[in-house]
This record gives structure tokens, sequence and C-alpha cells, in this order.
């Protein structure tokens, strides 16, 4: 379904592109507003006095441990609400005028209990209709409460813990893949590998955390259902230092794949001792931790070959992508992050979702979130009864130093790098 909000953001995302990038706003401040006022539209006479802004907020980590992959949730967010506004803001028919987005951010620091008065304040004191998430699967089980109690819409990614959504919430929804896809498309991307090359024996490293508890189920199933042997089963604290253990008990066993789920200051630990301690899987799988530009910058040429799945990839030929990478090409140097699409989308949505509902009640537009059938930049977007969406699930890893789209093969910007060279050998 191609509605008449998402050729509104294609044309907007145009027009941005030749203005340039927009610059983010503060964390707790909104972001910049157009100077012209909504427009009405033709042959429509409004039905009571229009708000100044549809008001929208988000509680997002820009600091603290998932500082990392908050950055890069932040630009998206803002980038959609600047191309929505510079097309005049959305159309609500309640009013019979285009209304401007308004969006508050504040920084939660990485800190649930933050995040939860963050929600709370966005709902008292900004009245908003529609909440975004910010990133970490334990910062969006804080948040999703939040929106429930509050009756509130909430579109979230940067998680993929799937227990969040079988807790029977009716206002969550999230265009993002889920444990059950990562763990289920690991396999996938495996057997693509021809099989007189292919690995068999698999070490999983577990962080001690609801979401590693989750994969490390879905990892045993589906590593039965496609023929893979885990050997090695290890869990870990996060925050961890000392790695070296559990490293030398898979080197020890012969395991050809690393499995695993570390956040970032521990995945950047993990790939160094391996490193040290002479042991390279032939596929590795990090889930996380190689998101953001910084692996490569820390680790140079010890990082390349760590494969993740990020819910997008700059790559993708999806209507809209190369615009969005232009722009943040303008501010940034490089192609839009890993978890900027994702949260372009989101906003995306909800602006399509308020259009069809035709008005400002949360829960027409949390029914129309739930019917959305459109095309975005992470691509097509369709919502389960609980919430999860479904979406692409690609996986990318690092190739010489640049994030390549290695699966599925239609969407590829590289061929996935197998096996990989020793550590000492790059």
């Amino acid at each position: 379904m191609k509605s008449r909000m998402y050729l509104v953001i294609v044309a907007a995302i145009l027009a941005s592109t030749l203005l340039g990038a927009c610059g983010p706003a503060t964390p707790t401040e909104p972001a910049a507003q157009p100077t012209a006022a909504p427009t009405t539209a033709p042959g429509t006479a409004p039905e009571g006095e229009a708000p100044e802004y549809i008001e929208i907020g988000s509680s997002i980590p820009l600091t603290g441990k998932y500082g990392a992959l908050g950055a890069m949730v932040k630009p998206g967010y803002e980038y959609a609400v600047a191309d929505i506004n510079a097309a005049g803001g959305i159309y609500v028919e309640e009013y019979g005028v285009q209304i401007p987005v308004r969006l508050t951010l504040y920084d939660d620091e990485s800190d649930p209990t933050k995040t939860v008065s963050r929600m709370e304040s966005l709902f008292s004191e900004n009245d908003v209709v529609a909440y975004l998430g910010g990133a970490g699967s334990d910062m969006h089980a804080a948040a999703a409460p939040i929106a429930e109690k509050n009756k509130v819409p909430y579109l979230g990614i940067a998680f993929a813990l799937y227990s969040i959504h079988q807790q029977g919430y009716q206002y969550l929804f999230s265009p993002f893949p889920k444990s059950p896809d990562q763990a289920r498309d690991v396999f996938e991307a495996l057997n693509t590998i021809p099989e007189d090359q292919r690995p068999s024996k698999v070490a999983v490293f577990q962080e001690k955390t609801d979401w590693g508890i989750e994969l490390w189920d879905l990892w045993q199933q589906y590593a039965d259902e496609y023929g893979y042997e885990i050997v090695v089963h290890e869990e870990y604290a996060p925050r961890s230092e000392d790695f070296s253990a559990m490293i030398l008990k898979a080197k020890d066993a012969g395991a050809e794949v690393l499995l695993s789920v570390p956040n970032p200051p521990d995945g950047l630990a993990i790939q160094k001792q391996m490193a040290e301690l002479g042991w390279t899987p032939k596929f590795s799988l990090m889930i996380r931790a190689p998101e953001n530009v910084s692996w490569t910058e820390t680790l140079g040429a010890t990082g390349d070959y760590a494969a993740i799945f990020a819910g997008w990839h700059h790559g993708e030929t999806f209507p809209g992508v190369a615009e969005l990478n232009a722009a943040y090409e303008a501010e940034f140097g490089r192609p839009a992050d890993l978890l900027t699409g994702p949260a372009y989308a989101c906003v995306q949505i909800l602006a399509d979702a308020i259009e069809r509902a035709g008005t400002l009640d949360r829960d027409a537009i949390r029914d129309a979130i739930a019917a959305t059938d459109m095309t975005t930049v992470v691509g097509p977007v369709t919502f389960n009864a609980d919430g999860t969406g479904n979406v692409l699930n690609p996986m990318s890893q690092w190739v010489n130093g640049q994030l390549e789209l290695v699966w599925p093969e239609d969407q590829a910007t590289a061929p996935l790098a197998y096996p990989a060279l020793p550590f000492d050998e790059r």
C-alpha cells in the first residue's frame, strides 16, 4: 500500500538532499521546525482549532553503555521529522490541515530507571501522542510498560528481545528483527556455503541477560534443526574483563563458528583476546557489539570477518535509502549507520498511521499502526498481533574495514567473507 503520506515523505527526502542534512537538535530540546504555517487541504474545513504541533518524544541512551547505539538512532528520528516538516507536516483530517511534528529527546544515560522517568515526563509535560523507543533490549523492557500504562503508541527499534512482545502489550510495535529471526537466519546464511566447506561445530558465548538466555534457547533449537553441533556453551556476566577461559575451551573443542550477543565493550574485549590467544573461528556472529564504526576504528584488521544482524544496512535498495545516505554523508562523512535507517522508518510508519487515522487520538493512531502495510527505508513493513514486525533481517559483515551487506544475496553489497583469515595473517 502506498499511502499519500508515504509519497509526501519520499518527496521530502529528495528536497532535503538538495538543501543539505539537518543538524541534530540538543537532546532535551525539540527538533527544529519549519517557518511556514500549516496549510489547509483543498476542499476541507477545520472541525476545531488545530494544535501548533504534533508532539512525539523519545528517551534515548546517548551516554552510558548504549551510547553508541543511541547515537545512531537519534539522527534517524531527527532526519525523518525534519523531512516531514519540510513538506508542511502531517495532514490530519480532523483539523483539515497539515500539522508540523515536534520531537523531544531525552538522554536516559543507559539507565532503565531514568528511562521510566523520562517517559513519564514526555507524557505529563509534553502530552505526546506517540513514543519513539531508545536502544537496548533492557531499556525497551523498562519503557514498554510505561507506554502501556499511559496508553500511548510506542514504536521501537534497536532491540531484538522477543519476550517483551509476549507480555500482552497492545501499544508496543517494533519494525525490527527479533531473536527467532536472528537465531534461524544465521543458519540459513551458513547454509549458503558449499556443503564441503561448511562449518559444523559451534561455540556459544552466552551473556547472562534475558536476551542472552533467549538466544541460547533458540540457537540450540535451530542448530539441531539445521544440522550443526554446539560443542561449547559458556556463560559470562556483562562487563566482564577476562574471557580467556571460554575462548581456550572453544579453541580446544575445534569450534568453527562463534555465536554471541555481547555489548560493545565486551565484544571488543572478546575479539582482542581471541586474537591474542590464537583462536580464529571460520565464522563469527557478534550481534550488537560491531554495530558502530568504532568497532573497526578500535580494532583495525582484527575486527574483520565479524558478522552482525543489525536490522538494516545502508546498501539496501528500498525507496529513500539513497537520499537518507546522502543527507547522512553530508553531516557525518559516511553513509547512514545501521540503526539510523530503522529509526527513520519508525517515523515514516507513525506519520503514515496518523494520516490514515485522521486524528491525534492515541487509540486511533495505535489501531492505524497495527494495520500498517507500507514500504519504508527498511523495506516492506507489516505487524503481527503481538507488535512484532514482518521486516527484512539483513546480515552485515566487516570486510577490509568496511561494513558490507552479505545476506540475503538479493540485497548483498558483497559476498560472505568465509573462512576468516587467521588473526596473525591479516
